[in-house]
């Protein structure tokens, strides 16, 4: 028999109200009470539990077909409802399968749980939400200690023993992490380096003074932009794949698999990715650096008509070693500190996708946030020692 011809034989469940001979009254039940099509009569099942009658009420059931295990609970809950309210209920003409069915479910409606009650103070209320906060920044700054500590420990580099560290790791991970990012750096670069000199020239030439865009594209991208930016691509790029791939391995058990042959899954997994972000950040910060110059001598020529001898000549009295050296310095410690989150935020991941995507975003996040927290805080040593 096929499908269609199923559904056509059913018959929709009904209820009918009545008065039985002795005065009672009377609920009559009949059609196929299943789970698809009982949705017909469920607003007249729950009208009729909240409508608490007086006297004796009868259920007659005899004129039921099909039943399951959704239409037999919802006859079972109107008969507990009714009876909870005090009245003598009575099954009637129930088959042997409907009376093993309501047998079989619970004799009282289960309750549902209890609604959570918030004891806490006024006080508690304000400031617990942010007291978690700083408390999860100290957590996550030891464990980015014990991170460190761990990658140079199970790496073996100390003196007099051989090294640790896979060759090939590192440099697959450079390729990942610097050669395969060169395009989307040298794009981004290019525009910010286009769109500072078409800005800042168009805002100069109310002065005259066209020819300081160059003074003000070499300082702000050498000092500050071309790291900074380079450093955020690459916390949302290489950070989140970090976050990621140590997540996977952990929710597969990877890393316990490590730890039972006897390696530091830290030393393995996370040092040869922070050695190769240490080594590929700085390099694609020299790249980022030139493209944005490139494009801001294009926007210069096209722009102010200032030619490309001008505009190195002038690149070379505004831009000292100084302002070379302030932003590569920078680069090392920002590579360090997106491997150390993100791997932080790897090793926290559970046993769910869910997990790994919440712990991925966090991760991206929170690397942008400490990559623009210690560009401040350079910017502000800078100042104090006059660099």
């Amino acid at each position: 028999m096929s499908a269609k011809r199923k559904a056509a034989d059913e018959r929709p469940a009904t209820i009918e109200m009545a008065t039985a001979a002795d005065g009672a009254e009377r609920v009559v039940l009949s059609g196929d009470w299943r789970n698809r099509g009982i949705g017909a009569v469920v607003s007249d099942v729950t009208r009729l539990e909240k409508s608490h009658g007086d006297g004796r009420l009868v259920v007659d059931a005899s004129g039921i077909g099909l039943v399951d295990t959704s239409g037999a609970w919802l006859i079972r809950r109107m008969i507990l409802r009714q009876q909870a309210a005090g009245r003598d209920v009575e099954l009637t003409g129930a088959t042997e399968t409907l009376s093993e069915l309501i047998d079989a479910l619970p004799q009282h409606e289960p309750k549902g749980p209890p609604e959570p009650q918030d004891d806490r103070s006024l006080f508690q209320k304000i400031f617990e939400p942010p007291g978690k906060v700083i408390a999860s920044f100290a957590d996550d700054a030891v464990a980015g200690m014990h991170i460190l500590g761990s990658a140079v420990a199970g790496a073996q580099v100390k003196l007099g023993r051989g090294s640790g560290v896979s060759a090939a790791s590192v440099v697959t991970h450079i390729d990942r992490m610097g050669v395969r990012a060169v395009p989307i750096i040298v794009l981004m670069s290019f525009l910010i380096g286009a769109i500072i000199a078409q800005q800042g020239a168009f805002q100069l030439r109310y002065f005259g003074a066209e020819l300081f865009v160059v003074d003000l594209v070499g300082i702000l991208q050498l000092r500050e932009i071309g790291v900074l930016l380079t450093a955020i691509m690459i916390a949302g790029r290489s950070g989140s794949a970090i976050t990621a791939e140590i997540g996977s391995m952990k929710m597969r058990e990877e890393i316990d698999a490590l730890t039972v042959i006897g390696l530091n899954p830290v030393g393995v997994l996370v040092f040869p990715r922070l050695v190769a972000l240490t080594i590929a950040l700085p390099l694609l910060t020299i790249i980022a650096n030139f493209a944005a110059l490139y494009g801001a001598a294009i926007v210069a020529w096209a722009y102010s008509g200032i030619t490309f001898e001008t505009f190195v000549s002038r690149l070379h009295e505004a831009v000292d070693y100084s302002s070379v050296a302030a932003g590569m310095i920078k680069a090392p410690f920002m590579a360090l500190a997106i491997g150390i989150v993100s791997a932080v935020e790897g090793m926290k991941v559970g046993g769910s996708a869910e997990s790994l995507g919440q712990h991925v975003t966090s991760s991206v996040v929170k690397s942008i946030f400490v990559v623009i927290l210690m560009d401040a805080l350079f910017a502000i040593f800078y100042s104090a020692i006059d660099f």
